[in-house]
């Protein structure tokens, strides 16, 4: 295996290297030219182009929902949370892609960057299209007969840094790319069993009817989630208990851990006016609001240690050791609800970049809130360099065939994801997500906005004893 650094005109300050507290470069010897590579500043940014084989097959650019295999596609990684098409947009966008000719290529930027992967020059030829009977195969993907390119351009930026990878085969590949981040993340056995989030606005009483009746089931629940509704407010957050829901909270949580659970909390970082530390964020946050919320700025320390003390003196030393970290992304398509492009941030920062570097930020405060305690929490958004965190993502996307392609998609970028099961059309559906759940890193339920209590509570007991039976399957 081999990992060479290539730098290009000037690069940017603000990239998600400089962000990774276990960046671990290791310089070695690769085979790739770097002579062959065509770098220029552009009107639009920094271009970069380089030939691909014909038969170069491409894979990777984070949590793709809606494509695999990318050869002959334009990809533009912007951050989103409701990606539509095949267009590069993601919860997850990583400026990461491997090839079937083992090797791979990670180009260090925040931007939203641009790849055209696999296009012919003037002069090179694809598969004859002529003979096409359908407009769909007329338009299709053609074949590559002579070399064709990656192109790529880099918004706004006058240079960039790419890391090239070659190993032996794709695994080897991504595993130098995850090195490059410090290597994979630390799980604990209980965060590989099931997690069950709760109904968004249930209380004290009914939590603890649930976890006794999990309890007298047998089923087999490691860790139970909190919806919106543990907080006053949370969107924005206040981050501060709500007392009418769960008046003795602390107890609550050191009862359900004594049973065997661990839990976990809803949260974003959108920080509300009555969040105790929202005056003392000001100045450490960006110059737009979400849903009146301040966006902390967590690439600055002094950001990360406000939101984490708190986290940490109210939430983790009460034995909460997990969140759902929402809503770090972002969306174009339902109401526009994030902070924009044009927005500043204290650090450097502005709207585009930080956008692909809140979501890992936000996780690496949590985990400087957790202060060593071991989690397997989850996420709405991780980006470049994310291989380090145990977070797990998550889509507001809900069709099946998408979940199967993330399942088999996010292994290419150093990301972990869970297909999370909320409605079901039918018991059989609910059945097939299961099966889907439990054989992915996460086993997660989400019950949030269900009918009934639990999911399979519409159906029948008899539901409930396929459920167990999937459930155990997993932790054996």
């Amino acid at each position: 295996m081999a990992t060479k650094k290539l730098t290009f005109g000037t690069p940017e300050a603000i990239v998600p290297s400089r962000f990774c507290p276990t960046f671990n470069y290791r310089e070695g010897k690769v085979t790739f030219d770097a002579s062959s590579v065509r770098a220029e500043k552009t009107a639009r940014g920094f271009m970069l182009d380089f030939p691909l084989a014909p038969d170069e097959q491409i894979y990777g650019f984070g949590l793709q929902l809606k494509e695999l295999n990318h050869r002959g596609h334009k990809v533009v990684l912007r951050v989103n949370a409701d990606p539509v098409a095949a267009t590069g947009d993601s919860h997850a966008p990583v400026p990461f892609f491997v090839t079937t000719h083992n090797r791979g290529f990670y180009v260090d930027t925040a931007r939203a960057a641009e790849f055209y992967c696999g296009y012919p020059r003037v002069g090179q030829r694809l598969a004859d299209g002529d003979s096409a009977d359908t407009t769909s195969e007329l338009y299709a993907t053609r074949a590559a007969v002579d070399t064709t390119w990656m192109n790529i351009l880099i918004p706004a930026a006058s240079g960039v840094d790419v890391y090239v990878f070659e190993g032996k085969n794709v695994t080897e590949v991504v595993s130098e790319y995850n090195m490059l981040a410090g290597g994979g993340c630390t799980v604990p056995d209980w965060g590989l069993g099931h997690l069950f989030r709760t109904h968004h606005d249930i209380g004290e009483d009914d939590v603890m009817k649930m976890a006794r009746h999990f309890k007298e089931h047998d089923m087999p629940v490691s860790t139970l989630g909190l919806e919106p509704g543990w907080q006053t407010k949370h969107y924005s957050c206040s981050y501060q208990i709500n007392r009418g829901n769960f008046p003795h909270f602390e107890d609550m949580v050191k009862t359900l851990r004594e049973m065997g659970y661990h839990v976990n909390l809803w949260e974003q970082c959108f920080t509300n006016p009555l969040a105790p530390f929202y005056d003392a964020m000001k100045p450490l946050a960006g110059d737009f609001p979400v849903w009146e919320g301040l966006v902390p700025d967590f690439t600055l320390p002094e950001a990360r240690k406000l939101f984490a003390d708190w986290h940490n003196k109210t939430l983790v030393s009460c034995g909460v050791d997990g969140f759902k970290t929402d809503e770090c992304d972002g969306s174009d398509y339902t109401g526009g609800w994030s902070f924009p492009y044009t927005a500043k941030f204290p650090g450097g920062a502005d709207g585009e970049q930080m956008h692909a570097l809140l979501g890992t930020q936000f996780a690496r405060t949590i985990m400087e809130a957790l202060d060593g305690r071991p989690t397997l929490s989850e996420i709405r958004s991780m980006g470049a360099l994310a291989a380090p965190y145990p977070f797990v993502l998550y889509s507001d996307l809900y069709a099946h065939k998408d979940f199967i392609r993330g399942v088999v998609n996010s292994g290419f970028s150093g990301i972990l994801w869970s297909p999370e099961v909320r409605s079901t059309a039918s018991e059989k559906d609910l059945i097939r997500r299961m099966q889907t759940t439990v054989f992915s890193v996460h086993a997660l339920v989400n019950a949030w906005n269900c009918e009934e209590v639990c999911p399979w509570f519409i159906y029948s007991e008899e539901c409930e004893g396929k459920v167990r039976d999937l459930l155990n399957l997993r932790e054996s």
